[in-house]
């Protein structure tokens, strides 16, 4: 049983994108997909198949100039310790180049989509 699903889904995501996959596949949950579509929209991963079978979705991945589009991430909020971020105090990401992901009352969303609808909330992750 994995502790901190959020984390072990972008640990998947970097692996495989370092050894050269094209897919990969995780354990389906409502949030996972959350994220997954988020991070499908932003263009770190490509097209997420939800109707893969049993309790598993797949993802493909993306890679730019040979290189994989996602090259790290850092899990602000844990299991041990939730980080909650209040509008003002979310900032860009690598100086715009990143992403933040947040889960808030509407939803999980980027850290700009947050500014946008002047929200706060858990801040889950972030990804470069």
């Amino acid at each position: 049983m994995v502790t901190d699903p959020i984390s072990d889904m972008l640990v998947r995501l970097q692996n495989a994108s370092m050894v050269g996959k094209a897919t990969v596949s995780m354990p389906r949950s409502k949030t996972k997909l959350a994220i997954a579509d988020i991070l499908s929209r932003e263009g770190y991963i490509g097209e997420v198949d939800k109707k893969a079978k049993g309790s598993l979705f797949s993802v493909s991945l993306v890679y730019k100039n040979n290189r994989p589009a996602v090259s790290g991430f850092k899990r602000i909020s844990k299991p041990s310790r939730r980080m909650y971020l209040g509008v003002r105090d979310v900032k860009p990401v690598k100086r715009g180049f990143g992403l933040l992901v947040l889960s808030t009352p509407a939803g999980i969303l980027t850290g700009k989509e947050a500014q946008v609808k002047r929200m706060g909330g858990e801040a889950l992750f972030e990804i470069w």
